[in-house]
């Protein structure tokens, strides 16, 4: 998997990935204790609404901003939305009122949503060889998982010696860094497509590919079910918990941790498994892992309200199906990728990946309340076994709409993807 690092061009990239990843981690931890700061008891309610702006902008601003910057050279658009993040970040720690932290925070996920589908799509094209980009793929699941044990912990150990305001200088050099090595990677150019159409026509461009290949119209349908699964575990791990289990805030981490280490293993194992393994069984298998799991945290909440005896030790139970859930929602995102580079052109490939982050969170607008209002109202079991019909709904369709003789069922491309050498028309640049 690391071989791929022997590439200067993705070595850079993926350096300036992790950065930024850093960088959002701290964030996260920075804007929550300025929601405190700010709105005392009310901070719940402020980061609800900011999260859900957040994916507003990811699922409205993407295909816009796609649309808007597909002619702009592509150094310039992620070094671009790099340092409006940067701005954002360094301007956080001054403001008073809890409107402009809806106001910045809806200006730097729109940069995000700008930089990160453009970043998913340069991929393919810095590694075009179908091995080397599945094992890039793994690598950045691997970064994900990494970022999110890792930055709450230098953001702690930073709070020990600084207020959290200096978090914010830290996410803006972060962002600085992910532009610096932007602009000092040599990229390959391919020549901007023909803009065809009215700016919605270019707009719903990657929505409606979509809609019209098998293939995706499968992994349009395997998004919600990881939706259902992390909605789950990011919402409902400390209710679980702190409130069923009655432990700590370490053991909220812990838990957490179980789940990413459980992706994690994924990370690892996916580039040797997917030379063996069609992606639309790997991916599926995956998908009855959560379909299977999620019934099971519904039963783990009743044997932790007394309703249902339960054998062994309940805290190692959750342990481990907070591990499998990790594992099964990592073998449907890790290769996911994969299939939209063989159904895309180089005229396609930047709304395909834009549609896609588009697409894949507007299921989280709809499993993240399911989760949290569901569980609130109802209890635990119930928010678990509502998220288990949506996977199972998620399973059965991908099942139905991707058939077993796809493109994305076999691990050779299609004539829309390339796996040797760069596209024609390509040239490499400073």
């Amino acid at each position: 998997m690391l071989s791929v690092l022997r590439r200067p061009a993705y070595r850079k990239l993926f350096t300036a990935q992790v950065v930024a990843l850093l960088g959002t981690g701290l964030l996260t931890v920075a804007l929550g204790l300025l929601a405190f700061d700010l709105a005392g008891g009310r901070a719940g309610a402020v980061l609800g609404t900011a999260l859900t702006i957040k994916m507003v902008a990811y699922v409205f601003v993407a295909p816009v901003m796609a649309a808007l910057v597909e002619r702009l050279p592509r150094k310039g658009v992620l070094v671009g939305a790099d340092l409006v993040r940067a701005a954002i970040a360094l301007s956080l720690p001054f403001i008073d009122q809890v409107w402009q932290i809806y106001v910045l925070v809806f200006v730097l996920q729109s940069a995000s949503a700008t930089f990160t589908p453009a970043f998913q799509a340069l991929i393919p094209v810095v590694l075009p060889g179908e091995r080397d980009y599945t094992k890039a793929l793994s690598l950045s699941r691997l970064a994900y998982d990494l970022e999110s044990l890792v930055s709450p912990l230098l953001a702690a150990a930073l709070l020990t010696v600084m207020s959290f305001h200096t978090l914010f200088v830290g996410t803006m050099l972060g962002f600085l860094v992910s532009a610096g090595m932007v602009l000092a990677t040599r990229l390959s150019v391919i020549p901007p497509a023909e803009q065809e159409g009215s700016l919605l026509h270019r707009t719903t461009l990657g929505t409606r590919i979509f809609l019209r290949e098998p293939t995706l119209r499968g992994l349009l349908a395997l998004d919600l079910v990881v939706a259902a699964a992390t909605a789950l575990v990011l919402v409902n791990t400390v209710v679980y918990v702190r409130e069923l289990f009655g432990g700590s805030n370490t053991d909220v981490a812990i838990a957490l941790a179980s789940y990413g280490a459980g992706s994690m293993l994924v990370a690892f194992i996916a580039p040797r498994a997917l030379e063996r393994t069609p992606d639309r069984t790997f991916m599926l298998i995956g998908a009855a892992v959560l379909t299977v799991g999620l019934p099971a945290a519904a039963f783990l909440a009743l044997t932790q309200q007394g309703t249902v005896p339960l054998t062994g030790s309940p805290w190692a139970v959750m342990l481990g199906l907070w591990a499998a859930l990790g594992i099964g929602t990592s073998m449907i995102s890790t290769p996911s990728s994969r299939l939209l580079r063989r159904v895309a052109t180089d005229s396609t490939r930047s709304s395909l990946f834009t549609a896609q982050f588009s697409l894949s969170h507007a299921c989280f607008m709809l499993t993240y309340p399911v989760a949290g209002w569901v569980g609130a109202a109802a209890g635990q079991t119930a928010a678990a076994l509502a998220l288990a019909g949506l996977a199972l709904a998620g399973t059965v369709v991908g099942v139905l709409v991707w058939p077993s003789a796809g493109a994305g069922d076999s691990n050779a491309t299609t004539p829309g993807g390339s796996t040797s050498g760069p596209a024609r028309g390509q040239r490499t640049v400073g």
